[in-house]
C-alpha cells in the first residue's frame, strides 16, 4: 500500500510540472511534440516534494526543442543564377516566385524553315522582350539618372512615372533595372535590392506591408522568407527604417497600378512614401500610375509633399513612334508593305497612341493573311499585309458587339429600339412605359409607309430584345403599363441603325 500510494504521489507532481511549464509557454506550440516520455522510467523511483531535479530537466526539455532548432537553421543557402558579362535581359527580383519546371513537352524537329508569318507573329506579340526600347531615351536616360545617383549615395527618393496604358512605363523602369543590376555586377555601383509590388496581383492594399518586408528578410537571411501579417510587417518595417544600420543595402521598390493601391485613409500611399524621406532608410519608391494627376486629384497634402517633385510624364506614342516601333519588330521580315503599317500607325495614333493597341492589329492582320494563304493555296507565292488587310482588322478589333448587333436585328427590332429612345429623350426619364413605346412606333410605321405590328407582336418583339438584354424589362408583369429601360449608350444605337434608311431619319428626328 505504501509502494503504491508513493507512484501516486509521483505522477501527480510529474504532472503538476509539466501543466506549470506548459502554461508558461504556451506560446510555443511544438515543445508537446518534442517532450520525451520518461513517465514510465520514472515511476518506479520516488520523487521528493521540495526536490527540484525534475521541474530543472522538465525546463532543459522545453527551452531547447530540437526540432525547432534544425527547423531555424539554414544549411545550404539558395544560389542565384550568375550573370553574363553584358546587360542582362532577366531582372533579379527579391519577390520572384521559384521557377515552375514546365511539362515535358515533345520536340519536332522542323523539316523546313519559319516562315516570315510565323517569324512576324512571333516578334509582334505583347510578350516578346526586344532587344531595346525605341522612342523612349529621353525617358530612359531621366530614370537612369535619378535611380543611379541615389543607389550611388545611399539615400532614398521617390519618383513617381505616369502616362496613359501602353506608353511604355513599366518597359521602360525594367529596362533601367536591367542596366542598374548589370553595372552593380561589375562593381561600378553598390549591391541593391529590387523589389516589385503590382497593385493588380494584390488582393488587398495593406500586403505591400508583407510582400515589403518578407523580401528584405529573405535577403538578409539568405533562407525562405518568414510569412508575416501586415500589421506586424508595418511594425517590423518602422523600425527598421528608423534605426541606423551600417550593412543595410539600398532598396528599389517599383510600385506599379499605384492606382489600386489607394485606400480610404490612404495610410499604404502615406507610409511608402514618408519612409524614404528618412535618413536611415536607404529606399527608393518607384511609383507607376496612368494618371498625370494622381497625386492632387486622389491623395492628400501630407502625402503629395513627400512624394517630392521628381515626376517623368510619358507621351503616347505618335505617329512616327509607331511606325518605327513597329518597324523595328520586322526588321529582315518580308510580310508587310511599308503602307499597311504606316496605316495601321496612324490608326492608332489617332485613338490612343498605344503600342501594344497598334502590335495586336498587325499581328492579328498577319494571322488574317496567312490563314487565308493556306486556304488558297500553299504552294504559290506568299502575298504581303496590304491597307485592306489593315483596315478589316481594325474593324474587326474595335467594333463594338453592340454595334454588331443592332446591324443584325430585324426592322421592327430596330424601329422599337429607337421609338424607346425617343420616348427616353421626350420625358427626360430613365425609363417608359410599353405603351407609350408601342404609340411611338405605330405612329413611326404610317409616317413611312409600314404596315404597323398589333400590340401582341411588339410585346414578342420587346421580348426578344429584353432577353438579349438590349433593354431592362420590369419583370412580373406583361402589360401597356410595363416599365422599359434602354440596356446600351445613345451613341451606340446611332453607330448601328445608322445604315438604314428609314430607322436613320427616324433617329435625326427630334
Amino acid at each position: 500500500m505504501a509502494k503504491a500510494a508513493q507512484k501516486r504521489v509521483t505522477r501527480r507532481q510529474v504532472s503538476r510540472v509539466k501543466y506549470n511549464e506548459n502554461s508558461d509557454h504556451s506560446d510555443d506550440s511544438e515543445t508537446s511534440d518534442f517532450e520525451p516520455d520518461n513517465n514510465s522510467d520514472q515511476d518506479d523511483e520516488p520523487v521528493a516534494e521540495n526536490s527540484t531535479t525534475p521541474k530543472k530537466k522538465m525546463l532543459d526539455m522545453l527551452k531547447s526543442p530540437r526540432k525547432r532548432k534544425a527547423k531555424n537553421q539554414v544549411t545550404s543557402p539558395s544560389k542565384r543564377k550568375s550573370k553574363p558579362t553584358i546587360a542582362p535581359r532577366s531582372i533579379h527580383r527579391i519577390n520572384a516566385i521559384a521557377p515552375v519546371t514546365p511539362l515535358r513537352r515533345r520536340e519536332h524537329e522542323r523539316t523546313e524553315p519559319a516562315t516570315q508569318y510565323e517569324l512576324a507573329r512571333e516578334r509582334l506579340h505583347v510578350s516578346a522582350v526586344p532587344d531595346s526600347l525605341p522612342c523612349r531615351e529621353v525617358e530612359f536616360s531621366d530614370i537612369m539618372g535619378f535611380l543611379e545617383s541615389a543607389v550611388e549615395s545611399g539615400t532614398g527618393t521617390c519618383v513617381y512615372i505616369s502616362g496613359v496604358p501602353g506608353t511604355g512605363k513599366t518597359a521602360t523602369v525594367l529596362e533601367v533595372m536591367r542596366h542598374l543590376q548589370h553595372r552593380s555586377e561589375q562593381k561600378e555601383l553598390p549591391e541593391f535590392d529590387f523589389v516589385e509590388i503590382n497593385g493588380m496581383k494584390v488582393t488587398d492594399p495593406n500586403q505591400a506591408y508583407s510582400i515589403l518586408w518578407e523580401c528584405l528578410n529573405k535577403s538578409d537571411s539568405g533562407g525562405p522568407p518568414r510569412r508575416v501579417t501586415s500589421a506586424h510587417a508595418l511594425d517590423l518595417l518602422e523600425a527598421r527604417f528608423s534605426a541606423p544600420n551600417d550593412r543595410q543595402k539600398t532598396t528599389v521598390v517599383l510600385m506599379d497600378e499605384l492606382d489600386l493601391l489607394v485606400t480610404k485613409k490612404q495610410t499604404v500611399m502615406y507610409n511608402f512614401f514618408e519612409w524614404p524621406n528618412r535618413p536611415n532608410s536607404k529606399l527608393i519608391v518607384v511609383a507607376i500610375a496612368n494618371t498625370m494627376d494622381l497625386p492632387e486629384r486622389m491623395l492628400t497634402n501630407k502625402i503629395s509633399s513627400r512624394m517630392g517633385l521628381t515626376r517623368i510624364n510619358f507621351q503616347p506614342y505618335t505617329f512616327p513612334q509607331l511606325y518605327q516601333i513597329v518597324e523595328s519588330r520586322l526588321e529582315g521580315i518580308d510580310a508587310f508593305e511599308p503602307e499597311a503599317v504606316e496605316f495601321a500607325a496612324r490608326k492608332v495614333s489617332a485613338v490612343s497612341g498605344d503600342a501594344r493597341r497598334a502590335l495586336d492589329i498587325c499581328r492579328r492582320a498577319v494571322e488574317i493573311v496567312e490563314s487565308r494563304q493556306q486556304q488558297i493555296n500553299t504552294a504559290t507565292k506568299s502575298t504581303h499585309v496590304t491597307i485592306g488587310i489593315i483596315n478589316d482588322t481594325i474593324k474587326e478589333m474595335l467594333a463594338s458587339p453592340t454595334v454588331s448587333f443592332l446591324q443584325t436585328c430585324a426592322l421592327h427590332q430596330k424601329l422599337f429600339i429607337v421609338s424607346v429612345l425617343q420616348c427616353v429623350r421626350r420625358s427626360g426619364l430613365g425609363d417608359v412605359e410599353f405603351g407609350e413605346a408601342v404609340r411611338y412606333h405605330i405612329q413611326a410605321c404610317r409616317w413611312y409607309h409600314i404596315q404597323p405590328p398589333t400590340t401582341s407582336d411588339l410585346m414578342r418583339v420587346c421580348e426578344s430584345l429584353g432577353q438579349a438584354r438590349a433593354l431592362v424589362i420590369e419583370g412580373g408583369r406583361m402589360d401597356l403599363t410595363m416599365r422599359i429601360s434602354m440596356n446600351m449608350s445613345e451613341q451606340d444605337v446611332i453607330m448601328g441603325c445608322k445604315g438604314d434608311q428609314i430607322v436613320g431619319k427616324l433617329l435625326n428626328s427630334k
